[in-house]
C-alpha cells in the first residue's frame, strides 16, 4: 500500500478511468437532457427513487444550495419536465415529473447507460463479474455517514442494483453498519432512499 497522499500504479489508472468516464456520462447526460447543470441527476432521481420528494430533500441528493435549487427548477417548471405540488405535510412544496419530464428521464438514463456499457465492453463476462465485485468494495469504503449529500447514487437505475445477484453492495453495507442495530425489521426496511439518506453519499461543495 502506497504511502498516504501518494499514488501508486492502480490509483493512477483508476483516477484517470474515474475522469473519463465522469467526462462522458456528463456530456452524454447533458444531451439528453437538453442542459449541462444538475438537470440529468435531478430527473434521473425522480425517475428512480425519489417519490414527490420536498425541494430540500432534492437539494440534499443533488448536493445543491437551496437557492441553487429553486433556480434549478424554474428551469425544470419553464421547461415542463417538473411540477411543483403541495407537500404530504401541507407545508413543503413537493416535486414531480411530468409526461414530457418522465420521457426525459428515461432518455437521460439510457445515454448513461449507453455510456457505461461501451467503457465495460472490452471486458469478458468473467472480468466483468471481477469488476463488479472489486468496484463495490471501492464503493462500500467511500461511504458516508448520515447527512451527507450529493448523493452517490443520484444516476442510479436503482432497478437493476434491487436485480443484481447479492442486491446492491453499498446498500447491503448501509444495512449492517445502520440499520441492522435498529433490529431486524429496519435491516428489512432498507430502500434505496433510505440506503443513500443514511451512508450512500458524498459530499462535494457547491
Amino acid at each position: 500500500m502506497p504511502d498516504e497522499g501518494r499514488l501508486d500504479g492502480p490509483a493512477n489508472v483508476f483516477g484517470a478511468l474515474a475522469l473519463i468516464v465522469t467526462d462522458q456520462m456528463a456530456d452524454a447526460t447533458a444531451s439528453a437532457a437538453g442542459r449541462a447543470d444538475s438537470a440529468p441527476a435531478a430527473l434521473a432521481a425522480l425517475h428512480h427513487f425519489l417519490d414527490r420528494p420536498s425541494v430540500d430533500r432534492l437539494r440534499q441528493v443533488l448536493g445543491l444550495t437551496s437557492s441553487g435549487t429553486v433556480r434549478l427548477l424554474d428551469r425544470l417548471a419553464d421547461s415542463g419536465l417538473i411540477e411543483r405540488t403541495p407537500g404530504a405535510d401541507g407545508r413543503t412544496t413537493a416535486v414531480i415529473l411530468t409526461g414530457t419530464g418522465r420521457t426525459a428521464a428515461e432518455h437521460v438514463c439510457e445515454a448513461r447507460g449507453a455510456v457505461l456499457d461501451r467503457a465495460l465492453s472490452a471486458l469478458t463476462p468473467d472480468e466483468r463479474a471481477q469488476f463488479t465485485e472489486l468496484a463495490g468494495k471501492v464503493l462500500v469504503g467511500m461511504m458516508r455517514g448520515p447527512g451527507a449529500v450529493r448523493w452517490m447514487c443520484r444516476l442510479c437505475d436503482t432497478g437493476v442494483c434491487r436485480g443484481a445477484p447479492g442486491g446492491c453492495p453499498v446498500g447491503n453495507a448501509a444495512s449492517e453498519r445502520y440499520l441492522a442495530s435498529r433490529g431486524s425489521r429496519a435491516a428489512d426496511a432498507v430502500t434505496p432512499a433510505t440506503v443513500a439518506s443514511t451512508s450512500t453519499s458524498t459530499s462535494s461543495p457547491r
